[in-house]
């Protein structure tokens, strides 16, 4: 890893700069973000960064691939259909472990989704660790050399695509008690979108409308859907006042539809040094011996729901709708973070914006997760330090 700024930051870290860090962050909106953000950024070295973009861009290269659609109209007949797809997504977000194989390092892909993530909390998270740690003014989240008032104006034309703010909504289940509220906040405080629940919106004829804060009913032309529908189906007690699967004029800023296309639905299509070897339930001609070595995982889950990390037969057996789950072989995550007592795993999310009429997604930034334990979610990782969501950095 990139040991020369390791060595500043491991120098100059103390428990006091990092309680400082998270009040700067509480500070922005009176708010305690209520996931772990963990004490460091990843100090991604070049060669690493360029595995990241290489093993991205074969992922895209299979997104564009002219059979995608019809390989993946299966997917929404899983699920849902919503109308008025758009060509592509507008978001993409490609998970790798940070992993050892042969006794190098190499990223794996664990999951894809074409879905939005944290691009404003991402933003400003980088931000506030160069204000408490000045060496790493240096240093930068994002790909392609592009700044921070690019990288603001790409996400901002991809969420708004020039409409009015107040007619563009961050669409959300409650958003106030989701545990990714801080990204709405500043998402709101970059762009002035209106974050909005479902149950405010309401149809009239084919047009979907608000209140805003002032109480004036306000016409909705594009949404920015951060909805889960796993979430949506759970919550019979929610009064909808319009329906997703009503044909609407308006536009969306990540079509519903591409979280179930882009998913780990695709990843039994991937081939290469980059993938896992993963097998549809229905499509897995004996049920491996070393099941010890894989993982068993529902397609279309979010947030790490449902996967079985200890694979037992009778859990394959119990799998009634096997079109849904995938078996996954487990990889080597390899502890690449040294902190002050030991060190510690990464994943990296390589956040990509596909604007409108692009031919191609753009890769813009990151998200990392460092993990303690068998799994790298945050909330498997609960009562220890170093752990959580961070950001990684890079040499220019």
């Amino acid at each position: 890893m990139n040991l020369k700024y390791r060595q500043l930051f491991n120098d100059t870290f103390t428990t006091d700069k990092y309680e400082n860090l998270l009040q700067d962050i509480t500070d922005d909106f009176d708010y305690e973000v209520t996931f772990r953000i963990g004490e460091t950024p990843f100090f991604i070295p070049k060669d690493l960064k360029q595995q990241l973009v290489d093993a991205s861009n074969e992922v895209i290269d299979f997104i564009k691939s002219e059979n995608f659609i019809s390989l993946t109209d299966k997917a929404l007949k899983l699920n849902r259909k919503v109308p008025n797809e758009d060509n592509h997504t507008t978001f993409l977000a490609i998970d790798f472990g940070i992993c050892e194989e042969n006794g190098q390092i190499i990223p794996k892909l664990i999951e894809v989704q074409g879905f939005p993530s944290l691009y404003n909390f991402q933003y400003n998270l980088a931000e506030k660790f160069q204000n408490h740690y000045s060496f790493l003014s240096n240093l930068t989240p994002f790909f392609n050399g592009i700044s921070k008032t690019e990288y603001l104006k790409i996400v901002e034309e991809a969420i708004c695509n020039n409409h009015p703010k107040e007619n563009v909504v961050l669409l959300e289940i409650e958003p106030e008690k989701q545990n990714t509220k801080i990204d709405f906040y500043y998402c709101n405080r970059d762009f002035g979108i209106p974050i909005v629940c479902v149950t405010k919106i309401y149809e009239k004829g084919n047009q979907l409308f608000y209140k805003n804060n002032k109480g004036v009913e306000t016409l909705v032309k594009r949404i920015y859907n951060r909805v889960i529908f796993d979430e949506l189906d759970l919550r019979t007690d929610l009064q909808l006042n319009f329906d997703f699967s009503k044909n609407y004029d308006l536009e969306w800023s990540g079509h519903p539809n591409w979280f179930f296309r882009i998913s780990k639905f695709i990843l039994p299509y991937l081939q290469g040094k980059y993938f896992i070897e993963t097998t549809l339930l229905s499509e897995l001609k004996e049920i491996p011996s070393d099941l010890e070595n894989y993982v068993l995982k529902p397609l279309f889950s979010f947030s790490g729901s449902g996967v079985i990390f200890h694979v037992k037969q009778k859990d394959i057996e119990a799998v009634k709708e096997k079109d849904l789950y995938i078996l996954q072989k487990k990889v080597n995550y390899l502890p690449v973070i040294q902190s002050p007592d030991g060190k510690v795993k990464a994943e990296v999310r390589v956040l990509a914006v596909w604007k409108k009429d692009d031919d191609s997604p753009t890769l813009v930034t990151n998200l990392v997760r460092l993990s303690r334990g068998e799994m790298i979610g945050v909330k498997f990782n609960k009562d220890r330090d170093w752990v959580g969501g961070t950001v990684g950095l890079f040499e220019e």
